[in-house]
């Protein structure tokens, strides 16, 4: 615990956090209220810039968040992230975004934010002071050996994360900690620790800004990694996509008719013969397998398109 930490102010006990480097005042800034529309707008650009560089910074420890999360995943876990406030509203922002995308279940990837969903567009950042309830959160969702918990905390000093993180480790879950401030000035406990160093706000203390950027960037990361290495796309190609509306059916049959050559309208049947499942269409066409058969050999393949249509091959030589 840093020395300067703790103040008491009409008897309650008031954490001190001006040390921290998401509370520090950003000498770039200073006369922020005096620039001009278009300075601002370069001085936000400039800034913002830290932001990749501290995704550059933090390669390794996002690739390792990716390999753990994905082995668990791959055996039936599920992946939680929990946060308050901004960092809450991310995470269930980019869980929200995998079954769309790769047409997960929604109990795969889930967000759990301090205040519950009323504090996704309301503020409730006092509710991150209760570790009690971050506690709660954990146990409510049966949190076991097979799940990972992601604690997002621009400050890594929120109560509500950390009461998560360490219910979580006591269940046995693999536990991910990303904060904006070095090791030094808040140290946890995780299984894997990532720090995405941003520097001060262009207005101290404003984390939503280049915290949050970073953020961001950080979970889709880690979110893509993880299904990439399920077997969730082929190539670059969101394979998985659910077709629920006209924007992702374009999508779906321009996939097709990249991948096989087919017309539009041929891309159409094919998507209908599968059950609108992109993945299982081009098996189908690659393999002349039909519906069901292909269905099965994809799951020996653990939904892994390659895999399974490398398999079919290999079972087809003399």
């Amino acid at each position: 615990m840093h020395n300067s930490e703790k103040s008491n102010v009409n008897n309650d006990v008031i954490p001190v956090r001006g040390y921290l480097l998401t509370e520090q005042v950003n000498p770039n800034s200073l006369n922020l209220d005096q620039l001009s529309s278009v300075e601002l707008v370069e001085l936000f650009n400039s800034e913002d810039q830290k932001a990749l560089a501290a995704v550059a910074a933090a390669k390794t420890q996002l690739a390792e968040a990716i390999e753990r999360t994905a082995e668990r995943l791959h055996h039936g876990g599920r992946l939680f992230y929990v946060g308050a406030g901004t960092s809450g509203r991310l995470g269930v922002l980019d869980a929200a975004e995998c079954p769309p995308t790769f047409c997960t279940p929604p109990e795969l990837v889930q967000g759990i934010i301090a205040g519950g969903a009323g504090a996704l567009v309301r503020s409730s950042e006092d509710l991150e002071d209760r570790a009690q309830d971050g506690e709660a959160a954990i146990a409510q969702r049966h949190i076991t050996q097979l799940d990972v918990v992601v604690g997002i905390t621009a400050g890594g000093t929120t109560p509500f994360v950390h009461g998560a993180l360490n219910a979580a480790r006591q269940r046995g879950a693999t536990t991910i900690f990303i904060a904006c401030v070095p090791a030094e000035q808040v140290r946890f406990d995780a299984d894997v620790d990532i720090r995405l160093l941003t520097g001060p706000e262009v207005i101290a203390g404003s984390t939503r800004l280049k915290a949050g950027t970073v953020t961001k960037l950080a979970l889709n990361i880690l979110s893509t990694g993880v299904m990439v290495k399920l077997g969730k796309v082929y190539g670059n190609r969101m394979v998985d996509v659910a077709v629920t509306n006209q924007k992702l059916r374009d999508r779906a049959l321009q996939i097709l008719q990249d991948l096989t050559g087919l017309s539009r309208e041929a891309a159409g049947f094919l998507l209908e013969r599968s059950g609108k499942w992109v993945k299982l269409a081009l098996l189908m066409h690659w393999t002349g397998l039909e519906k069901d058969d292909g269905d099965r050999l994809l799951s020996e393949h653990q939904g892994n398109l390659r895999a399974a249509v490398a398999s079919h091959k290999n079972n087809k030589l003399p």
